[in-house]
């Protein structure tokens, strides 16, 4: 094909994810006259120390300024890969208002500051798109804005954090505890060397907090996601688990209920039967529900070099087709509707709960009061094991507010006749 125009883009950061972009796009080099109707070049990669890298790429397309970048008018796309929040918000920013177009894979950055990168996008009739930023190479953020466009979404649940789901797929199949299973994470490199961020399942509501503002039209930051980690839960907890036909998995949950949206990360036992009880490993999954569609769920691996490159190479593709059809900023900032956040005390969830208690005639019934002074139905008591005076009592509850639980745990927590509270999670009814 000849005399095609050249789109030129640029890669900040040389990371684990920049790697891979690069890769993918000297793959596809010879494809992309006949996918995009243009070639595509990369013009410079941005990097803190350009002799690091100069034995893996043109030493030409190096450059350790972002001035040299943003001064260039040949330069049509920014490709983000660097992470963080600063300097890439400003580096963003002032692309946008540049005129350049822009591609992210930065979670932290489009939780907190999306609302503001995709005004000035549309403000410069620019695209500024993330499909990275939530699952790796899970195709979810297009399909919610353009593919699922004709539905009402009213629930998105998903594993989105593959560290995690590694983790707790140890636990399930081979018995361990789980710090036994973190330490094989760490060695077999799911796990960074400080994971605090997986755990404690702040990846994960970043995550959620994305595609609750696109699924339901309405902005959600990461500081309106309740998050609880993974750290808490015991081989023990897995194997009750089992024998109730559950698995535990780290979900995020968003629902649009007529009271506002319920948006949440947390340890979940789910039904068996449920699709993302089977997703196991580093795989991640995100499940979906719309009023038209009715249930459809998306799979694939959630992170890494190639996977991640897929998906940015994926948005490099759609603006470099939108800037040959003339048609970039058509799909900007979807957030029209501002919808109230439910408080977590408000939210309805039936709830798994290990206890010892003192193994005396009364205890039970103690137990019962508490519960039904807080409305709380007990769906299921079953006594798993007595060691001298003391019986530990699995119990699985009606569907309840936080708040009612919570307060009864508050109670459990003053009696002599409770010695411990083991274990509290939620059950996906």
């Amino acid at each position: 094909m000849e005399n095609l125009q050249v789109r030129r883009v640029a890669i900040l950061g040389f990371g684990t994810v920049g790697k891979g972009v690069y890769k993918v796009i000297r793959k596809q080099q010879e494809e992309f006259p006949y996918i995009i109707g243009a070639e595509l070049e990369i013009a410079k990669i941005l990097v803190r120390n350009k002799a690091k890298y100069s034995q893996e790429v043109e030493e030409t397309i190096l450059t350790d300024t972002w001035a040299e970048i943003i001064a260039d008018d040949s330069i049509d796309i920014i490709i983000e890969v660097m992470g963080g929040i600063e300097p890439a918000r400003t580096y963003i920013l002032e692309a946008l208002r540049a005129g350049k177009h822009v591609v992210t894979a930065n979670k932290d950055l489009v939780a907190q500051h999306g609302h503001e990168l995709l005004d000035t996008a549309s403000q410069n009739n620019c695209d500024l798109l993330f499909e990275a930023s939530v699952a790796g190479g899970i195709p979810i953020i297009r399909p919610l804005k353009q593919c699922l466009a004709a539905n009402t979404i009213t629930e998105v649940i998903g594993i989105i954090n593959g560290t995690t789901n590694f983790i707790l797929t140890k636990m399930s199949q081979e018995g361990m505890e789980f710090q036994d299973a973190l330490a094989l994470a760490t060695e077999l490199g799911y796990a960074e060397a400080d994971p605090t961020a997986d755990i404690e399942g702040y990846d994960a509501g970043r995550k959620i907090a994305i595609m609750a503002s696109i699924a339901f039209h309405s902005r959600v930051t990461f500081s309106d996601v309740f998050t609880e980690g993974i750290s808490k839960i015991t081989a023990k907890d897995i194997r009750y688990a089992h024998e109730m036909d559950y698995e535990i998995k780290l979900l995020g949950i968003a629902c649009n209920t007529p009271e506002g949206i319920e948006v949440r990360v947390h340890p979940t036992f789910i039904p068996k039967n449920h699709p993302l009880a089977a997703v196991s490993d580093s795989f991640n999954a995100v499940f979906v529900h719309g009023d038209a569609l009715d249930d459809a769920m998306f799979y694939g691996r959630g992170a890494g070099e190639l996977p991640t490159a897929s998906a940015v190479v994926g948005d490099v593709i759609d603006i470099a087709r939108n800037m040959q059809n003339i048609c970039t900023g058509r799909i900007g900032c979807t957030c029209y509707k501002s919808l109230p956040i439910k408080p977590m005390a408000e939210v309805k969830s039936s709830y798994y709960l290990r206890m010892q208690l003192e193994d005396k005639p009364g205890t039970l019934s103690a137990l019962a009061g508490v519960f039904g002074e807080n409305k709380v139905s007990i769906f299921k008591l079953v006594q798993k094991t007595r060691d001298n005076d003391t019986a530990e009592v699995v119990i699985i509850t009606a569907p309840v507010k936080e708040k009612r639980i919570q307060e009864a745990i508050k109670t459990f927590s003053q009696m002599e006749i409770i010695r411990k509270i083991s274990s509290v999670m939620r059950v996906y009814d």
